[in-house]
């Protein structure tokens, strides 16, 4: 019996060693290719100003979808820069489009195509004479305006209507679309839907899927590389307490 036992136990060891190396290496799989693509599809940036405040403060580090300018939609938070404005890295939400109008404000709101467009986003304490000062321009087509969140003391589009294009950039000056705030860990950016009401909104980038398999392969990883040392302690015990009386 003790021979069947011993015979058992060693082909259990087999199996679990063979499980625990192929979670190694799907975990390893899952890791690193979550990893590369993370790192081919975002660019991560630290955001200076408080201008995107609340929703994106000054010293905040963020993470940004390395996308063509011509997917942008209203409503996404952007990474750019324009000559005109410095050449910098500029993070701003983009609330027109080519051939859209906008103005501020009606009630207190700002109007796109004529429609009031809802903006939780905005910080709670900001009053209506802060956000006025625009008047109805036309976006011309190929191009984008910009606000940023905390309207009072962003440098956007704003401070720049009396340039050729009225304070819009084209589309061409678009690097990136911010998808969360990494640091501190705020998480994925709330979808725009104030803007839903003048068409689709941009979908969701891959920092989901990253994630998951980020998490995934670390688990499948550290969870097989713990089964040998584990199943080895426990085969121990189970040899020990089935050896015969007198054996010795």
């Amino acid at each position: 019996m003790s021979g069947t036992t011993g015979r058992t136990d060693e082909g259990h060891g087999r199996l679990g060693s063979t499980l625990s190396g192929l979670a190694v290496a799907l975990g390893c799989v899952l890791f690193l290719g979550g990893f590369g693509w993370g790192a081919v599809a975002y660019q991560p940036y630290t955001v200076p100003t408080n201008s995107m405040s609340p929703t994106i403060t000054g010293g905040d580090r963020v993470l940004a979808e390395r996308i063509d300018g011509d997917e942008i939609e209203r409503g996404d938070v952007v990474v750019f820069r324009q000559e005109s404005w410095g050449n910098t890295p500029m993070v701003k939400r983009v609330v027109a489009v080519g051939g859209d109008t906008v103005a501020c404000c009606t009630e207190g709101k700002l109007t796109v195509n004529g429609k009031k467009i809802d903006e939780p986003y905005l910080p709670a304490d900001q009053v209506v004479a802060e956000m006025t000062g625009i008047p109805e321009i036309t976006v011309p087509k190929g191009r984008l305006f910009l606000l940023g969140d905390e309207r009072s003391g962003s440098l956007d589009s704003t401070a720049h209507l009396t340039e050729a294009g009225n304070g819009t950039v084209p589309r061409t000056s678009v690097d990136a679309r911010v998808d969360a705030v990494v640091w501190p860990m705020e998480g994925m950016l709330a979808r725009p839907t104030g803007f839903e009401k003048l068409g689709s909104l941009s979908s969701p980038g891959p920092l989901r899927l990253i994630t998951v398999a980020l998490v995934a392969g670390m688990a499948l990883v550290l969870g097989g590389g713990a089964y040998g040392p584990i199943a080895k302690r426990m085969g121990g015990r189970g040899r020990t307490r089935t050896e015969p009386v007198g054996a010795r």
